[in-house]
């Protein structure tokens, strides 16, 4: 939808024109998946895929919600913004608003209308884009100002105790903070960040989503969450440590006995991407892309084999990927089974990159991948229209 169409949308629903347009991005995790609630570094950036919120300021005590491709209208009343809990469609930016008014925002009348080029479902993170763009917009029409850091925190905050979704800082924190043509290496254990020139060269990231139907992850991520909080107490018995990330993987070599099965798989997980997230910046610092793409195919192993969070979808497109000649990594991002893979592919190569993997895998699996043309922008854009 181009910013026309999106404005015209706005008159067809709310009847005047739209002055603001207030977007947050989606994101990629170059490397560091799995790790940002084991307090470790992650490596995202903001995509050009964002949710663009298109605006008017109302007054009253209302706040209207509309959504490309979702007919009707949904009304918050800022006087109950706790009671929007059970919304199908609009519990996230409830949520947003709820926390924004607890920490003493007053939350003032507006429409809003969501056009999300962030593929639901995707790994991409468009959950944390609403989020964030809704939380700019709500701050930009109270007239207060606003730490994008906080604006990321409440955003979470939003997502997990009034949306009930189990997530790391990391996704509201790219969304927020991301900056053009940069990745920012993340510490999730005290939200301490440096941002890191995406440098490629003649190489580019090419993302593919794998369109599996979608089914419901929350479960299993959970119970991975379980698997690695039981890991940390066992270790805890014998080291001083606070969480799996300061884990070492010399020291978890020594005390790896402590655990067993898949709780020690997992906990291996955690310590070695850790691990790959520093030498990934390493590599990137000193512009040795083959490292960092050898990175990205160890992540996926990993990710495969001892997280066990792939599904043979993601496997396949990342296997399909590696085959190319012009491609120097591939592996999954996101939650997993299901969602997206990146890969860094020579720009000259790309056209026929996706023509030969899309096919292959759609030989393999019987439905098509999409693949994006992305490239690496800010977090949050604001714009009177």
């Amino acid at each position: 939808m181009t910013k026309m169409e999106g404005m015209q949308a706005f008159k067809d629903v709310f009847g005047e024109q739209p002055t603001d347009l207030f977007t947050a991005a989606g994101r990629i995790n170059v490397i560091g998946e799995h790790i940002d609630y084991c307090g470790g570094k992650v490596f995202p950036a903001a995509l050009n895929l964002r949710c663009n919120v298109y605006a008017r300021k109302t007054g009253g005590n209302t706040v209207r919600l509309a959504f490309r491709g979702i007919e009707g209208i949904v009304e918050l009343c800022v006087d109950k913004l706790d009671s929007y809990k059970e919304l199908k469609i609009g519990n996230y930016q409830a949520g947003v608003a709820y926390y924004l008014q607890q920490e003493g925002v007053e939350i003032v009348g507006c429409d809003l209308y969501y056009d999300c080029t962030v593929p639901f479902g995707s790994g991409l993170s468009s959950s944390a884009a609403i989020e964030v763009a809704t939380a700019v917009s709500l701050c930009e029409y109270a007239g207060v100002a606003y730490d994008k850091v906080q604006l990321a925190l409440i955003s979470q905050r939003a997502e997990n105790k009034y949306a009930g979704v189990n997530c790391g800082i990391m996704d509201q924190f790219a969304s927020a903070m991301g900056k053009k043509d940069h990745a920012v290496l993340l510490d999730c254990s005290n939200l301490s960040f440096e941002y890191v020139p995406l440098r490629l060269g003649e190489y580019c990231l090419v993302v593919a989503n794998c369109n599996k139907p979608h089914n419901l992850v929350e479960s299993k991520y959970n119970v991975r969450r379980q698997e690695v909080e039981n890991a940390l107490k066992l270790l805890q018995t014998k080291l001083d440590v606070g969480c799996l990330a300061e884990i070492t993987p010399k020291v978890f070599a020594e005390y790896k006995y402590l655990l067993s099965g898949v709780v020690a798989k997992r906990a291996e997980h955690v310590v070695m991407e850790c691990d790959r997230v520093n030498k990934a910046v390493a590599a990137l610092k000193a512009g040795d892309l083959e490292e960092l793409g050898r990175l990205l195919n160890e992540s996926h192993y990993s990710l495969r084999d001892l997280y066990e969070v792939t599904g043979k979808e993601l496997d396949c497109l990342t296997a399909f990927a590696r085959k190319e000649v012009g491609c120097l990594g591939s592996r999954m991002i996101g939650a997993g089974f299901g969602g997206c893979t990146i890969s860094i592919v020579k720009k000259t190569e790309v056209d026929g990159f996706i023509r030969r993997v899309g096919k292959a895998y759609h030989d393999a699996i019987g439905y098509k991948a999409s693949f994006y043309e992305t490239s690496i922008e800010d977090g949050i854009t604001v714009e009177k229209l």
